[in-house]
């Protein structure tokens, strides 16, 4: 599909931008932005889609969390139907990343591939990237479904399975009372500085094996991790999960002085609005669930904000 898309961008650019250019510059090519693609195209927007590459939901080996879809569908998958999806309604999009975004009268300036943009408005679905655990071999295991990082997507597939959670802080106990929902057997393998381990009783009280060591050594073998690295000692588990947490992808964000919160994730409000005007956030850069039906039902909400605002704008509203 992407190569759909590169084609369009090559044969059809010119077209399908009018000389005015693109109403609405959507960043980022997620589950988020492609489903405000989708929905602005056919409220008849010009939108252009600036795609920057892989999103994290083409980690997903199979979801099966995705409403509509009970016997699963691959990350891949996904993103591939939801592109098509957008480009059958004639939104553009076109790879590269948005190196700048400044504000331009009411309106915005971004930088994408060497040239100028000029928007109306802009939606961020930049997402966030992973903290993976420096494990060898982490991307392809990442892949196999053997090394995962989200039990709220796929707790489901831990049943009655070993499982460890790799940690280095809190939020390591918090993965691991959320997998007792499913396993009996799991064990948090804290890397981190043992003062950032506060919550040890609570592990004991769940049932919740804490080894506090570095992982030096880590094979795969099959559908299984072994670990080595804690004197001498090793522990073979069927799933292992990372919880070391993300960085939301909020510097576009930052550089126009949009509010961020704690966490570095962007605050907005009910209509999915920054706190600058005309810039729009939707997706996992928003909040910390991390949920493919949570950023398109985000999307979906901004993407008609956005249509009609600019409507008001443009004096198409009736009291």
């Amino acid at each position: 599909m992407l190569g759909r898309a590169i084609r369009l961008l090559a044969d059809d650019l010119a077209n399908a931008l009018t000389e005015a250019g693109p109403e609405v510059l959507i960043i980022g090519a997620g589950p988020a932005g492609l489903t405000a693609a989708t929905y602005l195209a056919r409220f008849r927007r010009r939108v252009l889609l600036a795609d920057g590459g892989a999103p994290r939901a083409c980690w997903i080996p199979v979801s099966h969390n995705l409403p509509g879809f009970p016997q699963g569908i691959t990350g891949e998958a996904i993103i591939g139907r939801m592109t098509e999806q957008a480009l059958e309604f004639d939104a553009v999009i076109e790879p590269g990343r948005v190196e700048s975004l400044e504000r331009d009268g009411d309106g915005f300036r971004a930088r994408l591939n060497g040239r100028e943009v000029q928007a109306r408005a802009v939606l961020l679905a930049t997402g966030v990237v992973d903290h993976h655990p420096d494990l060898p071999g982490v991307e392809r295991a990442i892949e196999r479904a053997l090394v995962r990082i989200c039990p709220i997507c796929d707790g489901y597939e831990a049943i009655d399975k070993a499982v460890a959670i790799i940690g280095k802080d809190d939020k390591g106990v918090r993965e691991a009372a959320f997998l007792r929902t499913y396993s009996d057997r799991v064990t948090l393998i804290h890397v981190g500085p043992a003062a950032a381990l506060t919550k040890e009783d609570e592990l004991r009280r769940m049932g919740v094996e804490l080894i506090r060591a570095p992982i030096d050594n880590v094979r795969l073998e099959g559908d299984r991790v072994t670990a080595l690295g804690w004197g001498g000692a090793f522990q073979v588990f069927d799933l292992v999960y990372s919880a070391l947490g993300t960085s939301p992808n909020a510097e576009l964000a930052r550089a126009l002085g949009a509010r961020v919160g704690d966490d570095g994730c962007m605050v907005v409000d009910g209509h999915q609005a920054t706190t600058v005007p005309g810039l729009y956030a939707a997706g996992d850069v928003v909040r910390g669930l991390n949920q493919i039906a949570v950023a398109g039902a985000e999307a979906a909400i901004a993407a008609t904000a956005i249509h009609n605002g600019l409507r008001e704008a443009d004096g198409w509203t009736v009291d």
